[in-house]
């Protein structure tokens, strides 16, 4: 099988089944971990899988599949008492989960938009404009995000539909402007350090990065492109842990 069917069926049966033998099936002996809530390997793996609650679930928005690495989109219910939007990235190596990185924030029930954190088009079409779609989004992060040179915006981004999907900001380039204004206003300016990762397929590509807003925190934003211009807008900030249960760092 490709590898977002074996990403699928394996976290299907990991996180879906909440069976913990699952992971003699589909993870490699020498599994990296890189989320804040298990330690390094496969048997820290079956004990979060063997720990989960009775109520836990998983509800799956999207899925993109960009050679070894395939990310996962979608809400985790019974983690704590309130549902999580997540984005789980996983590395696959000979047939098997090998790696793994995540982010997870709040649901938030009334957005400034109206749009939920993960609803919209599922489905990552326009399968022949990847590679270009990709270097667009690459370009963006770098020049907009990571330069913060706010005056090429319109060069990457459609002046005319900007669906957001951020749960503080409303729709189109003013709904993003204003809202990066008012995180300002507390503090909370969006500094982007680094760009770890881009993961692109068709018109979806996720960009993985580390920097500041008022703490350090890991960006997770995916972008959906259509007609050369960046067009919808999902993300999560996660702030970055002091310590974590393995020495393999967040990124």
């Amino acid at each position: 099988m490709n590898t977002k069917d074996l990403v699928v069926r394996a976290t299907g049966e990991l996180f879906g089944a909440k069976d913990p033998a699952a992971v003699d099936r589909w993870v490699a002996a020498g599994y990296r971990q890189h989320s804040s809530l298990a330690a390094d390997g496969p048997e820290a793996l079956r004990e979060l899988v063997a720990s989960l609650p009775e109520g836990f679930r998983y509800e799956p928005a999207r899925v993109i599949a960009d050679g070894d690495l395939v990310a996962l989109h979608g809400t985790y219910h019974g983690f704590g008492p309130q549902p999580l939007v997540a984005f789980d990235l996983f590395r696959v190596e000979d047939g098997r989960l090998a790696e793994h990185w995540d982010a997870l924030t709040p649901v938030v029930a009334d957005t400034v938009s109206g749009r939920s954190q993960t609803d919209g088009p599922t489905a990552p079409g326009d399968p022949h404009n990847t590679e270009a779609n990709r270097k667009l989004v690459t370009e963006f992060a770098q020049k907009v995000l990571k330069d913060a040179d706010y005056s090429a915006l319109t060069d990457y981004i459609s002046a005319e539909t900007y669906r957001q999907h951020n749960p503080e900001a409303a729709d189109g380039l003013d709904g993003f402007g204003a809202a990066a204004a008012a995180w300002a206003e507390q503090g909370k300016n969006l500094v982007y350090r680094t760009i770890h990762r881009v993961v692109a397929e068709g018109e979806f590509v996720l960009v993985q990065s580390e920097g500041e807003f008022g703490v350090p925190v890991a960006y997770w934003d995916l972008f959906r492109v259509a007609d050369g211009k960046i067009v919808e807008h999902w993300d999560v900030i996660a702030p970055v842990p002091a310590e974590l249960p393995h020495g393999n760092g967040l990124f």
